[in-house]
């Protein structure tokens, strides 16, 4: 018996990373997941985006745990769409429960169009993927939760002058009043939100040469914003999916409106 058997996840951003890592997380756990990714490039983004075949191992890597999937391409900037593949999911596996709008973007080094993009995709996705999940939860009438995803940039003001660094920490502190005034709008229908700051975590979106010369060049000024308190460079998905089950798991029944830091002592390190 798993915590979490019989309901369903839909998880943006699932075709790698974190995404990938709750998806079979929370499979392991008994759910059935509705996976989405865009699996496709984004212009300001300096690194390679996730691709179909990405995706397809996702698929892969849930059933091999016993769990049913529905995946689809679609892109969290449009909501028609979200919707859609959502609403695929849900014909298929018969109901929703659990929301992770994990869906994100890196573009520290883009100028102008890394902040329009990092505001799309961090902020505006995320809005999209509450805003098209909402009336199945209500409609249910049982309850459920959501997570979004932020990051350790959205409780702190670390980064660079590039606007793209910068409009990536305004939408994930951006995410935060999300959270907030969806915890207040939704209580009352038993629905729980809550988000999840990590600081950083061995993924494609870090662990590539563009962000790690970005990294490199802001340790070199300030040194003082780098690293975390635990000693440990950098985390692990399977820590951030390991948070994100026992938040969406009936153990954090009365847990809502909280951003939550997994991040070795990085945030109270400041």
């Amino acid at each position: 018996m798993g915590s979490l058997d019989g309901k369903v996840a839909f998880i943006t951003g699932a075709a790698r990373g974190q995404g990938r890592a709750e998806a079979v997380k929370l499979a392991s756990e008994g759910a059935h997941i509705i996976a989405v990714d865009i699996c496709a490039q984004i212009g300001s983004v300096p690194y390679p985006l996730a691709t179909a075949d990405d995706l397809a191992l996702t698929v892969k890597l849930v059933e091999d745990t016993g769990a049913r999937i529905v995946a689809r391409q679609a892109d969290v900037r449009d909501q028609a769409g979200l919707a859609s593949a959502l609403q695929s999911g849900v014909d298929e596996l018969g109901r929703l429960d659990i929301v992770v709008a994990n869906a994100g973007i890196a573009p520290m080094q883009s100028g102008a169009d890394g902040w329009r993009d990092v505001i799309d995709v961090n902020l505006t996705g995320v809005h999209h993927t509450v805003e098209v999940a909402i009336p199945t939860l209500v409609e249910q009438g049982e309850g459920g939760s959501i997570v979004l995803t932020s990051s350790v940039a959205g409780l702190i003001g670390v980064g660079s002058d590039d606007p793209g660094a910068i409009g990536y920490v305004a939408a994930k502190h951006g995410i935060v009043g999300l959270m907030r005034i969806y915890a207040n709008l939704l209580a009352q229908h038993s629905i729980r939100v809550n988000s999840v700051h990590p600081a950083g975590v061995d993924t494609p979106m870090i662990n590539n040469e563009a962000t790690r010369q970005w990294l490199g060049s802001i340790a070199e000024k300030t040194p003082q914003e780098m690293g975390n308190a635990l000693p440990v460079q950098v985390l692990q998905a399977e820590d951030i999916a390991n948070a994100v089950a026992w938040l969406v798991s009936d153990s954090a029944r009365y847990v809502t409106g909280v951003a939550l830091p997994v991040d070795a002592g990085s945030v109270n390190k400041r």
